[in-house]
């Protein structure tokens, strides 16, 4: 009998440790009318996701420019990294969408001639789709947005764009869009050639993440949770540094972290679990 009972818990203990383990899904479709063509994204489910029926809130993990959606999947160690969080009980069970911004063009925004139209995709269509396509909680309590270097630049501008649909952001390392007007025009240029002034002002006024914090309402500027985070020997420090003391000046609460480190997976990859404790403490209710 005891050999029984050993044999059996030898097959029930593989099962157990599979349940205690979420799932990612790193290439995922949808079609979209906006960008003219299939859109892939990477999605990870919690642990107790097949075996429940509740809902959960949801984290946008944005990757950097030369990432595509396996980017956090790959080097960021999402899997692994939210398992232990939510095992621990620093992060509540989330799912966590890791889209596609590295195809057709590079970048989370909509470009300066509205030719390409990333952002109207990702709340027009990406957002709709993922949240009706799994059980996650569609109100704004429930949601974040978080990212590395362009998509912390992503985090910033979505969150700023839209404080109505986000109950916290964390960018890190962001790169925070053009810091003046003249270096707009010089980015912008690069790639449409024939945009106007008129237009490349519009984006700047658009993309620039200082121009978007200095311009943020009496009435929204506690909103959104903000944690930023920068390694000191990042190349965009300044520009992390620069929206930090914006935020000061403007008096809008946010967490803004200096860690020793670069531009690098191994920075980004130690901010994760701060990140999936910081959206979740506003996930839940006090």
């Amino acid at each position: 009998m005891r050999k029984l009972i050993l044999a059996a818990a030898g097959l029930l203990f593989p099962t157990l440790l599979f349940a205690q383990m979420g799932k990612v899904i790193d290439n995922v479709t949808l079609p979209s009318k906006i960008l003219k063509g299939e859109r892939k994204y990477a999605i990870y489910l919690p642990p107790d996701y097949e075996t429940s029926q509740r809902s959960y809130p949801v984290l946008y993990l944005l990757h950097g420019g030369g990432d595509d959606h396996t980017g956090w999947v790959q080097f960021g160690e999402v899997l692994t990294i939210a398992d232990k969080a939510i095992k621990e009980g620093t992060a509540t069970p989330m799912i966590i969408v890791m889209p596609d911004a590295n195809t057709g063009k590079r970048g989370y925004a909509n470009d300066a001639k509205g030719e390409w139209r990333y952002e109207d995709f990702f709340f027009e269509e990406l957002m709709p789709v993922v949240e009706k396509r799994y059980r996650i909680k569609g109100e704004k309590r429930y949601r974040a947005v978080a990212g590395l270097s362009m998509g912390g630049d992503g985090s910033f501008t979505y969150a700023l764009h839209h404080p109505e649909l986000f109950s916290s952001a964390c960018p890190l390392s962001a790169a925070t869009g053009p810091l003046t007007l003249e270096e707009a025009k010089t980015r912008v240029r690069r790639d449409a050639t024939d945009a106007t002034d008129a237009q490349i002002e519009a984006y700047y006024n658009r993309q620039s993440v200082i121009t978007l914090i200095n311009a943020v309402p009496d009435d929204k500027k506690k909103a959104v949770r903000w944690y930023i985070d920068c390694g000191d020997d990042d190349f965009l420090y300044e520009g992390n540094s620069l929206a930090h003391i914006a935020m000061r000046k403007k008096e809008i609460p946010h967490e803004f972290r200096t860690r020793d480190g670069g531009h690098t997976w191994t920075y980004w990859r130690a901010a994760l679990p701060t990140v999936l404790e910081f959206v979740s403490q506003g996930f839940h209710q006090f």
